[in-house]
């Protein structure tokens, strides 16, 4: 949150020092080493004022560079943290928006070129494709339909956007298998939740069946065990017998008596795992469930996960998350953390606790988990075909 409020803070400053420096009159060639030298200088800045002093100095310095050095300008953004990037971006906007108050043009072909670059910085080709559409509107027309597959997330937005316009064109004019064509293609590119409900949502009402669940990566087949203590909050730290080994032949002592591992396979979009219905409904208690990935590689990967309960999980037997927060919302992918999947079988292992509120809106007892790959797209398990 401090982060947040710093990255706030810094950008508003520096859009009023844009402004003011777009009516400058102090244009100056940038040398490929002076410019390096100015770029090093925003890039080293950091968090609690980090090299500010210097930055605000080279700051100044870089807005008065030529447009033709954009695009290496722009090339700064790569690696940088987010503090540098908001220095960088308003070094852009200040030298864009001063040249074209002075009737100059801006070097178009070289910014296209900038933004269809993949190996860029998403952060500074955005800001090029925003300049860039600031004189040729035709722009937008030319680059989104290539960006369907594209890292940047915004990039991605907008072309499926672009299908999305298509395909409700196709409609009206009623030519429904065309239409029906365009929302598939636009599932398999889109990446955020409320761009593939809708598409979902329009695919069945076309009579078509979309597997919503398989799309967005959720794992929906488990094993479940519980329910075990979690009185005061103890059971989150707790090393119950789940967390030692995991054989499904075997019973442990639990909160209520017996217990052992059961069959649960999600029934709803979202790979919901329900331990009150698959379990039993109680308070101040403790649930696991696992299940296996099956990797045809090495890969890096996020774990996307979503619960309203103190949560934990465990990839191959290290820890991925933990979160002992009680009841802090439902947002879909609230945490997102790191994994890296390894050749063949993986063990997954997740830990809910619930606490003693009775409240209707504390009822659940139950989490959501996805896997994607860095880029948000779903990694599915290796043995998805045969379940």
């Amino acid at each position: 949150m401090r982060m947040q409020l710093m990255l706030r803070i810094t950008g508003c400053w520096l859009a009023c020092l844009a402004i003011s420096a777009a009516g400058a009159d102090h244009t100056i060639p940038a040398a490929d080493t002076e410019r390096a030298s100015l770029l090093a200088t925003l890039r080293a800045v950091g968090p609690n004022g980090v090299g500010h002093r210097e930055a605000a100095q080279a700051w100044k310095a870089l807005s008065g560079a030529n447009a033709t050095d954009l695009p290496e300008i722009l090339k700064g953004f790569d690696g940088a943290n987010p503090l540098a990037a908001n220095w960088i971006r308003a070094a852009v906007d200040a030298i864009a928006e001063r040249h074209l108050q002075r009737g100059g043009k801006l070097p178009t072909a070289e910014l296209e070129k900038f933004v269809l670059d993949r190996s860029h910085d998403s952060r500074a080709r955005r800001l090029a494709y925003e300049w860039l559409l600031r004189v040729d509107a035709s722009a937008a027309d030319r680059l989104i339909p290539q960006m369907l597959d594209d890292p940047g997330w915004e990039f991605r937005r907008d072309a499926v956007e672009r299908l999305l316009r298509q395909a409700a064109e196709l409609l009206e004019a009623k030519r429904s298998p065309e239409a029906v064509a365009i929302y598939r293609q636009a599932l398999d590119a889109a990446r955020e939740r409320d761009q593939i409900d809708l598409i979902a949502q329009r695919l069945r009402s076309l009579g078509e069946k979309v597997d919503l669940a398989r799309q967005l990566g959720y794992l929906m087949r488990w094993k479940i065990i519980g329910p075990f203590d979690d009185v005061g909050g103890k059971g989150f730290d707790a090393v119950y017998p789940p967390e030692l080994e995991i054989r499904f032949d075997a019973q442990y002592e639990g909160k209520t008596g017996t217990v052992g591992w059961k069959d649960f396979v999600c029934q709803d979009d979202y790979g919901t795992v329900d331990l009150n219905r698959g379990l039993v409904e109680i308070k101040e208690a403790a649930g696991y469930a696992t299940t296996e990935f099956i990797s045809d590689r090495e890969r890096k990967v996020l774990f996307r996960l979503t619960s309203d309960n103190a949560v934990k999980v465990w990839l191959n037997g290290a820890l991925v998350a933990s979160y002992k927060i009680y009841h802090g919302g439902t947002q879909p992918d609230q945490y997102q953390d790191s994994a890296v999947l390894r050749p063949g079988r993986n063990v997954i292992l997740v830990k809910v606790c619930q606490n003693e509120l009775k409240q209707d809106w504390a009822r659940a007892w139950d989490f959501r988990l996805r896997i994607v790959d860095l880029d948000g797209k779903p990694v599915l398990s290796g043995d998805e075909g045969r379940k």
